[in-house]
């Protein structure tokens, strides 16, 4: 059964910084792509961040939407089955739920979400 636990969300300042991880299990994590999807209240789900398997011993590839490009880093530990999103510089309008998601861009499946306030 695969199963994605996030952890590390809270609430912030603007301007501060959060590192979100997820622990995966049920399914071969160092084969699949992996992303970040968060759902700001009101709205419907954003794609935020995805990460490809290594290719050819290289690195993975990494993807994120405009608004948090600069500011966010998506990583992965094959060793630990972990996913990683480092945001820095948050913005009120970061506020949402984060999920993590197996595949690409919404992924096939989702963890159940952490919250993520950004607020003075």
């Amino acid at each position: 059964e695969v199963q994605l636990v996030e952890s590390g969300g809270g609430l912030v300042q603007p301007g501060g910084s959060l590192r979100l991880s997820c622990a995966a299990s049920g399914f071969m994590f160092s084969t699949e792509s992996m992303s970040w999807v968060r759902q700001a209240p009101g709205k419907g789900l954003e794609w935020v961040s995805t990460i490809s398997t290594s290719v050819g011993g290289g690195g993975s590839g990494r993807y994120y939407e405009d608004s948090v490009k600069g500011r966010f880093t998506i990583s992965r530990d094959n060793a630990k089955n972990t996913l990683h999103l480092q945001m820095n510089n948050l913005k009120p309008e970061d506020t949402a739920v984060y999920y993590c998601a197996k595949g690409w861009g919404l992924g096939d499946r989702r963890g159940q979400g952490i919250q993520v306030t950004v607020s003075s």
